[in-house]
């Protein structure tokens, strides 16, 4: 029973942090589409945030999604959201567990987001595709992986595969993370 999870397409942020601001996403490189689209295949049903970034890359895919689920959206950044990179305090060296409780002014944790769209992720029938973000991915990872999923990469366009292992949901196994499927050389 697998559950695959892709990244949205590039989000054009200037450089600021988005989390939950509406940014378009960068759905120009045709080739890359196609390709993920060859992999993805024909999915049971396709959940989506309801980000913008998330719809426009499920569009651009050729996919309409069969629910809409805000349990999905990225994490929420609070004042961090539209600053840009560079003027992000330094937090210093935490541990993944202390990264993973620490929450922006206004915002949440990963630890929250991803108490949020755990029912979701467990709750998908075999053979779904989710579009949504980068924390999102970290959070299906992190029902494998403990806090140590925040320090996966997640490349845009990416494609992670979890497969089930009880039906309760309460063991995962990962079978691929941040499949980006490159193109011929």
């Amino acid at each position: 029973m697998s559950l695959m999870i892709l990244r949205h397409a590039a989000a054009l942020t200037g450089g600021l942090v988005t989390g939950r601001r509406e940014v378009e996403a960068d759905c120009s490189d045709r080739a890359a589409l196609a390709r993920m689209a060859a992999q993805i295949g024909r999915p049971a049903q396709v959940w989506s945030s309801p980000a913008r970034r998330c719809l426009q890359t499920a569009h651009a895919l050729g996919l309409s999604p069969d629910r809409i689920l805000p349990a999905l959206l990225e994490q929420d950044q609070g004042e961090w959201e539209g600053r840009p990179l560079a003027d992000l305090p330094d937090l210093g060296p935490l541990s993944p567990e202390a990264l993973a409780r620490h929450r922006p002014q206004g915002g949440e944790s990963f630890h929250d987001m991803a108490a949020r769209a755990r029912p979701a992720l467990v709750e998908a029938p075999p053979g779904t595709l989710i579009v949504a973000h980068a924390g999102t991915v970290r959070a299906a990872l992190a029902m494998v992986v403990g806090a140590r999923a925040l320090s996966f990469a997640v490349a845009p366009l990416s494609l992670t595969i979890l497969h089930r292992i009880d039906p309760e949901g309460a063991e995962w196994a990962v079978e691929a993370v941040n499949l980006t499927l490159p193109g011929d050389a």
